[in-house]
């Protein structure tokens, strides 16, 4: 190798040596075009470019970047910690992925537990941050059965395992993979209180979303009860979240807004513009559900402002959503069509059922029947899939006046009776605490 030799260089030196053609060493996404550029020192290969020459030179990707020779164990060392820190920044998360496959089949065949379980759990985080819930439950799941992973070491992992069993409607599963790691925490001898804390709220959730109102709350009250003596602001702010989002499930309107004032305080003493934009988010949320529309309107204007400084497109959809809900309760259906339309478009592949709420109410205005009756339908699915029953109960109601309206009493009934059933399932936890 020369001293100071370029990559380009590099490149048209393994590749004369191996008796290529530039054409020969072309490939998918690598055209010779390209190649002839990165020899020439006109374009810098991107990381995925430069796998996939790698891969046909018979070198490693570490060895045509950089020149240096490691060993396979330092080399893999090298590409998950780049990986790792690609998805932590959010950058050239695609060409991320590919690396950390790359890494465990490599780590497999090597019998590299270590890189294995990294490259799994890289996979795993990645495809939940991206919405491919099943495949990130195969990655966290495989994962979490070495003994190297535990809830103390990598809560992450098993938060993140739980809330992609959620949104594949899975909450049982969730349920139970936070109570082992509640048990966990006991039997250790370490007193993590964050950790506990943090496994406790994402068990109400989980609880709460199958209808076990009054389970979700003792889990909760123990917690309530130390919640002075927690020293940790973020484990504070989550209790607190908690009792909100358990609190509106149940109709308390004003206690779940008590609950969240409590966490915006300790928000706003933070630099955390993320979780205030949504703890604002969540205050819209209860106050539309609530009938307080006009209150909602400056919550929205702050989750919004916040949100576009570091929000992901879910939390963007998911303004969009409230906006245009509260627009259609106020009468613009126009403008409520076009905020649900871009809150579909944000969410993708997980759409936020408000939007679609929205939706039917906007074409209900506009007396486009089939349409909001479609909309309110879908709705009415995705709600419930999340146990936001109340929401879905008010989607129901709403769908029924349309078809009233319409002279359709028959399927206005079929809809007021799933709507009994919706909220049968929402009152039960109240009436089980005053028993």
């Amino acid at each position: 190798m020369s001293v100071g030799e370029t990559i380009g260089q590099r490149l048209r030196r393994l590749r004369l040596e191996r008796g290529l053609s530039q054409r020969e060493l072309a490939g998918p996404g690598v055209s010779y075009a390209y190649i002839s550029r990165i020899e020439g020192g006109q374009r810098q290969p991107s990381l995925r470019a430069i796998r996939r020459l790698a891969r046909k030179l018979g070198v490693t990707a570490q060895f045509l970047e950089t020149g240096s020779m490691t060993t396979s164990e330092e080399e893999r060392e090298i590409r998950l910690s780049e990986s790792e820190l690609r998805l932590r920044l959010g950058e050239s998360v695609d060409e991320a992925e590919d690396v950390l496959r790359d890494v465990l089949r490599e780590a497999e065949e090597a019998g590299d537990i270590d890189a294995v379980i990294r490259a799994e759990i890289g996979l795993g985080l990645a495809a939940a941050r991206a919405g491919r819930h099943e495949q990130a439950a195969e990655h966290l799941e495989r994962s979490i059965q070495e003994p190297l992973v535990s809830p103390a070491s990598h809560p992450d992992v098993f938060i993140t395992l739980g809330a992609t069993y959620l949104f594949l409607d899975r909450p049982e599963h969730a349920g139970d993979l936070y109570e082992k790691c509640l048990d966990e925490l006991a039997r250790s001898e370490t007193d993590d209180t964050s950790a506990r804390v943090r496994f406790a709220t994402h068990l109400s959730y989980a609880l709460s979303n199958q209808g076990r109102f009054a389970e979700a709350r003792e889990v909760l009250i123990d917690l309530t009860a130390a919640a002075d003596s927690i020293l940790d602001p973020y484990a504070r702010i989550r209790l607190f979240w908690s009792l909100a989002r358990l609190a509106s499930m149940e109709g308390q309107a004003q206690s779940a807004l008590r609950h969240l004032r409590r966490a915006i305080a300790l928000l706003e003493s933070t630099e955390d513009t993320l979780h205030l934009a949504r703890a604002h988010l969540l205050t819209s949320e209860i106050l539309i559900l609530d009938g307080q529309v006009d209150i909602a309107g400056s919550h929205i204007e702050i989750a919004s402002r916040l949100f576009e400084l570091g929000g992901d497109a879910r939390d963007k959809g998911a303004v969009r959503a409230q906006e245009a809900k509260r627009e259609a309760l106020l009468g613009q259906p126009r403008e409520a069509l076009a905020h649900a339309r871009e809150s579909l478009k944000l969410t993708g592949d997980a759409p936020i059922g408000s939007a679609y709420f929205a939706l039917g109410l906007a074409h209900a205005l506009l007396k486009e029947r089939e349409e909001a009756a479609s909309a309110f339908q879908t709705a009415v699915a995705l709600l419930g899939q999340r146990g936001e029953w109340r929401e879905a109960v008010q989607a129901c109601r709403a769908w029924a006046d349309m078809l009233r309206e319409a002279d359709r009493t028959e399927e206005a009934f079929e809809v007021l009776e799933r709507a009994a059933e919706l909220a049968e399932r929402a009152s039960a936890a109240p009436r089980a605490l005053r028993s």
